[in-house]
Formats: C-alpha cells, structure tokens, sequence
C-alpha cells in the first residue's frame, strides 16, 4: 500500500534509471513532485525504503536503487513478513490537503490506549486518549482489538518508528517471535519481540542499541500482539 505521492516518486526514479542508468538527483525529484523542500523527498524515500520498494546504497553519488515494482508497476508480490503499514503525507506549507474520506463500511473505530514504549519501558497503559480508524483487513476475526501510539526506536529494525500507531490484538499468549505488548512487573508496558526461555522470558529489540531483556516469567504478562501499524508523514 503506497500513498500517491510514494507511488510517483518511485515511478520517476524508475524511469530515470532506465533512461540514464543513474537516479535522478533530489533536485529533481523535488521538481518533479512539485515539492517546495528536499525534506519531503526524504520522508518519501525513508518510506519506500522501509517498505522495501528501493534501497539505499553507501558511498555512492546519488545512491539509490530499485529492489522491487508494487503490482501496478508491473511488479511481483513481496515474499516475507512485512508489517500492514497505513501510510499517509502531510501536506506542504500553503497547499490544501487532499484525504479522502475513510469508507465507513470498510473501516473499524479503535480506542488508542495512551502511549507504548519501543525503548525503556513506561507506566502501563491507563486510559483511552482518543480514537483511530482502521480497515477491516487489519483486524483477525478473533479478539478485541486496540492500539498505542509508540514512544521510542528500539523497534525501529522491524519497521516500526517512533510516533507510530501500532493496533494490538487481545491475547495473552505469545510465539517465540512475535511482537508483543508485555506488561512487566504489573506496571510497566513495553513492545518488544518475545521470546521464551525455559523460565524465564526474553524481550527482545529490533535495534542493535538496546540490550534484550531476560525475565522469570512470573514478573511478564503479554497483553496482546501486533497485527498492524498506521503510519503519518
């Protein structure tokens, strides 16, 4: 799922590449998205890469490169886990917004429960801070749904930023693997990777920067599991 502007970013670094055998520069990218600032180009290309659409290559002049075409660029389905991510841009200074308005029929209201640390874990979940809406698909067929807004970057290797609105199903059980939000100790709430470890409980971050936490399992309750992400820029 590509906002527009993701979409024609990707299709005219494409074309470039095909054309000239190099990417376009940000000078040119901004022009050709009739954006006021390179900023916008950044979070365009920040976004297409965490989606896997192109890829960032070091020590290189203008270092981009293709790694895959969404369907309706002719492109193949991705393979491998990637999180349903709602993504959204903010509009340039002085320009109108141009949302379109959620199909009632294909969404679902959720409560946002306050904020989840992706870092050092916070003070558990206290009460509804407002709601989201969010599709259907999103949502499995069993137990109640909610979502957190993230507060952090220890999950930012899985895709998953800093005021990131994550939606959370109901459970309180858990794979080795999944990402969780785990209640350590009774009042402390984080999302992280879990893992269990004979008696004890791993939670694990997706960033090199935050040690894994090992825990007697007694003093972890997973409170639920991601199965999706809304995203704004």
């Amino acid at each position: 799922m590509l906002t527009k502007k993701q979409l024609d970013l990707l299709e005219f670094i494409h074309k470039r590449i095909q054309r000239d055998g190099v990417p376009p520069s940000f000078d040119e990218m901004k022009e050709a998205l009739d954006l006021r600032s390179k900023s916008g180009i950044h979070r365009l290309i920040t976004a297409l890469e965490e989606r896997g659409f192109i890829r960032r290559l070091a020590h290189r002049a203008r270092a981009l490169e293709i790694v895959k075409l969404p369907e309706s660029m002719g492109g193949g389905a991705s393979h491998g886990f990637t999180p349903r991510v709602i993504e959204g841009e903010k509009p340039d200074a002085g320009q109108p917004a141009n949302a379109l308005p959620v199909e009632v029929a294909g969404a679902m209201e959720l409560p946002v429960m306050g904020q989840i640390a992706a870092g050092v874990p916070i003070e558990a979940i206290a009460q509804v801070s407002h709601n989201v809406a969010v599709p259907q698909s999103m949502l499995s067929g069993q137990g109640d749904h909610y979502a957190l807004e993230v507060k952090g970057d220890s999950m930012i290797d899985a895709g998953i930023n800093d005021g990131d609105i994550v939606v959370i199903r109901e459970t309180k059980t858990a794979d080795n693997g999944d990402i969780v939000v785990a209640l350590v100790e009774d009042h402390e709430a984080t999302l992280k990777k879990f893992y269990r470890k004979g008696n004890a409980i791993a939670l694990e971050a997706a960033n090199p920067a935050y040690e894994t936490r090992v825990l007697p399992e007694e003093q972890v309750k997973v409170q639920g599991r991601l199965v999706g992400l809304i995203r704004s820029y």
